[in-house]
Parts: structure tokens; C-alpha cells; sequence
């Protein structure tokens, strides 16, 4: 379960250094993924404590 989590944080990470790149840091589409990937990164701290 914790090798399939990482992988989702992967994949959020490389999507939002990709949308970073193309619409600016401060975008809304940015700040939704970080969002995302805050959540991915808490469950992930809850899981291996």
C-alpha cells in the first residue's frame, strides 16, 4: 500500500513541476496540485507514522 502512495506522490510532484512550468508558479492550477500533493504527503506521514 505505502509503494502505491509514493508512486501517486510522484506522479502529483512531476504534474505540478510540469504545470509550474507552463502556467507560472502562483497559478490556480499550481496551487490546486500543491494542495493535492500536501494531502498525498499527510497520508502518507499518517501511514508510516
Amino acid at each position: 500500500m505505502e509503494n502505491v502512495l509514493l508512486k501517486k506522490i510522484e506522479k502529483c510532484r512531476r504534474e505540478m513541476i510540469a504545470l509550474s512550468i507552463s502556467h507560472g508558479l502562483t497559478s490556480e492550477a499550481v496551487v490546486q496540485s500543491s494542495k493535492r500533493l500536501d494531502d498525498l504527503l499527510n497520508e502518507y506521514q499518517k501511514k508510516v507514522g
